[in-house]
């Protein structure tokens, strides 16, 4: 379950205490004893693409971390999305920044609940303008992958692993859905 990290108020300073507001509220919530100040707390959204290329999708672009979690691993462009974005600029924005790749954004195509973590993960289906890259400070590398060469054992994240599933799943069919779930 995920833990809060409030601990002092941020309109004045108090040490908060954790407990159900008197506003009609029936959640435990951060609340500061001295100004009354509630401190909700909201899951961050994570966005990225499933960059592809090739005249059927045949090829997905992933990136290797050069940071910490999991720093060597493979991974879609994504990030957390900033504060003045929609969710299709930040995923734009994250492709840009990790990968140095230019897409052209198709739709959504999945929503993962992280809820242990506090996160929510949004990729788009996005068609790469072209087999270029540059990859960011983030990114050790960035590469086109069939599905046969995907080093599944070396994903980075479950949502990656879930989201590349279904792409594959779905680029079979001839159908792409917007698929959702929860990551436990």
């Amino acid at each position: 379950m995920f833990r809060s990290s409030i601990r002092f108020c941020r309109a004045c300073a108090t040490a908060v205490e954790y407990r159900v507001p008197d506003d009609g509220d029936t959640r435990v919530r951060a609340v500061c004893p001295a100004c009354g100040t509630i401190h909700y707390e909201n899951p961050l959204n994570v966005v990225g693409t499933v960059p592809y290329w090739g005249p059927q999708g045949e090829q997905v672009l992933l990136c290797r971390r050069a940071i910490e979690p999991r720093r060597g691993k493979w991974t879609l462009p994504a990030g957390f999305m900033e504060l003045g974005e929609t969710t299709a600029q930040g995923a734009l924005r994250e492709t840009q920044e990790e990968a140095g790749a230019e897409v052209a954004l198709e739709g959504l195509f999945t929503l993962l609940n992280v809820a242990r973590v506090g996160q929510v993960h949004i990729y788009y289906r996005a068609r790469l303008l072209s087999e270029r890259f540059a990859p960011g400070h983030e990114t050790l590398e960035a590469r086109l992958f069939h599905e046969h060469e995907i080093p599944w054992e070396e994903l980075a994240f479950r949502t990656v692993q879930e989201t590349l599933r279904h792409y594959f799943d779905d680029r079979r069919r001839g159908h792409f859905g917007v698929h959702t779930g929860d990551i436990a």
